[in-house]
C-alpha cells in the first residue's frame, strides 16, 4: 500500500498478431525455470479481473495475463476463431515467451480455455485452477443447454444496457471491490453494445461447440476445482459438484464469494493457488 492506495505491480504489455487480430497481453520478467503462473479472466472480463493475484505472485514466479482475443484492448477482433483457436494462440504466446512449468488458473469462460489447452498440451501444462468455471465433458449438459448456448447473442443485443451493466456487475461478484472492477470492466463496452453482444453470443457458441466436440479433455494430476458458495452464474455450482464427483478433482468452495470470487476473496483464492503450485514443486523434487 502507499498513501493509502493498492500498488499494483507494473507488468511489460505485449501483443502477438493473429490472422484475426491482435492479442495484447501482459507479463513480468520471465525467468527460466521458474514457474509460470498464466491467469485467463472469464467472457467479457480483461486483464484487470487478476489484479490481486498479479499483486500476490508477481514477485515469486513468471506471470502472464491476457485481454482474450476480442476483449478490450484485444480489439478489433473477427469472430470466426474456435476455443481450440485461443488454445492455440496462448500456446503460441507461451512458446515465444520461453515459458516453463505453466500453471493455468482460468476464471469461468477462462477456465474453458485452460482445458481446451490441457487437451492439445497436456505434456507442456503442470497445473491447472479452474475458478468459477465449469467442465468442457459433453455429458455434464442438456441438449436444451446447448441449444441456448448457441442462441445468446440476440439477448444481449436487445436487453437494456443499464439493467445488463447492473446484472453483469451485482450477479457476478459479492464485494465492493470485485462489483467496482467488473463495473468499470463493462465500461469498455459501453456505448457499443453491438460489439458487447457479438462477444457473448460467439463466447458460448464456441463454448457450445467445444462441448458437442465430446472430447476427453483431461485435466494434469495437479488440479483444482474453485467455486464461490453465492455463484449464482448459470448452473456453476451444479456442475462442479458433478464435476468434482466424477473426476475426484478436489473442489473447495469460497464463502461469501460470487461468480468471480477471485476478486471477492483473493486471499484464500491466492492461498489455494499457492498450494497447487507447491504441491508441484514438491513433486518434482521427489
Amino acid at each position: 500500500m502507499m498513501n493509502g492506495k493498492e500498488v499494483i505491480p507494473v507488468l511489460t504489455e505485449k501483443t502477438y498478431e493473429t490472422p484475426g487480430g491482435v492479442i495484447h497481453y501482459w507479463t513480468n520478467a520471465f525467468s527460466d525455470k521458474r514457474t509460470t503462473l498464466v491467469f485467463l479472466p472469464g467472457l467479457t472480463a480483461d486483464h484487470r479481473l487478476f489484479d490481486k493475484q498479479i499483486e500476490y505472485f508477481s514477485d515469486k514466479y513468471n506471470v502472464f495475463v491476457w485481454d482474450a482475443p476480442g476483449h478490450a484492448a484485444s480489439w478489433p477482433f473477427r469472430f470466426n476463431f474456435s476455443l481450440m483457436d485461443k488454445a492455440r494462440w496462448l500456446h503460441e504466446i507461451l512458446q515465444a515467451e520461453h515459458a516453463d512449468n505453466v500453471v493455468i488458473a482460468g476464471q469461468s469462460m477462462g477456465g474453458y480455455v485452460g482445458q481446451a489447452y490441457a487437451e492439445r498440451y497436456s505434456s507442456e501444462l503442470k497445473g491447472f485452477v479452474s475458478i468459477d468455471s465449469a467442465p468442457l465433458g459433453r455429458q455434464y449438459v442438456t441438449k436444451v443447454e446447448l441449444w441456448l448456448l448457441k442462441r445468446m447473442e440476440p439477448v444481449y443485443r436487445y436487453y437494456p444496457w443499464k439493467a445488463l451493466a447492473r446484472s453483469g456487475t451485482n450477479g457476478v461478484a459479492m464485494s465492493s471491490y470485485g462489483k467496482r472492477l467488473m463495473r468499470d470492466m463493462m465500461l469498455v463496452y459501453e456505448g457499443d453494445q453491438d460489439r458487447y453482444a457479438k462477444l457473448s453470443g460467439h463466447g458460448f457458441r464456441i463454448l457450445a461447440e467445444a462441448m458437442e466436440a465430446d472430447l476427453p479433455y483431461r485435466l494434469p494430476k495437479h488440479s483444482l476445482l474453485i467455486c464461490g458458495e453465492k455463484d449464482r452464474a448459470g448452473s456453476c455450482i451444479r456442475y462442479n459438484r458433478a464435476w468434482s464427483k466424477q473426476t475426484g478433482i478436489r473442489l473447495e468452495w469460497i464463502q461469501g464469494a460470487g461468480h468471480n470470487s477471485n476478486t471477492d476473496k483473493p486471499e484464500r483464492v491466492n492461498a489455494l493457488i499457492e498450494e497447487v503450485i507447491v504441491s508441484i514443486q514438491r513433486d518434482d523434487k521427489s
